[in-house]
């Protein structure tokens, strides 16, 4: 039985922080680009800022998972290894928004708001998941 009650701790643990990191993912992206991604999404319907949201969090998520899922035997070394990977993957991410937004014409960002679907959603939803990819493999 203690078992069952110390997994459901440690799943706390591991459940909050991921919590944590998704929503710093969430504040990454609103800050990266214009307007309130939340009226942008739920409000205006925009398919591209939903798109640029879900693949960040897709990749943190799996940044999470991998962290966990090849954690440290000491609880609290797995949990810290956890809010590291987390933290980097959402800085890498950020890094390769901005050297996206560099080598490509016009404001990222803005473009990836606008309400007409445009390509460079899938280049950015892509650079996500690549990122987190390269993260998550790292973990060992």
């Amino acid at each position: 039985m203690s078992d069952i009650v110390n997994g459901l701790g440690r799943a706390t643990a591991y459940g909050g922080l991921g919590l944590v990191l998704l929503v710093l993912g969430i504040i990454l992206v609103d800050v990266l680009t214009p307007g309130k991604l939340g009226r942008q999404i739920w409000e205006q319907r925009n398919r591209n800022a939903a798109m640029v949201l879900s693949s960040a969090l897709l990749g943190i998520g799996g940044i999470v998972f991998t962290s966990i899922w090849t954690t440290y035997e000491d609880f609290g070394k797995g949990l810290a290894s956890t809010a590291a990977f987390g933290l980097l993957g959402l800085v890498m991410m950020a890094v390769a928004f901005l050297v996206v937004d560099l080598i490509t014409p016009g404001r990222l960002g803005a473009t990836l708001v606008e309400a007409e679907p445009h390509p460079a959603v899938w280049v950015t939803a892509s650079c996500n998941l690549a990122v987190s990819a390269i993260i998550s493999a790292s973990i060992a």
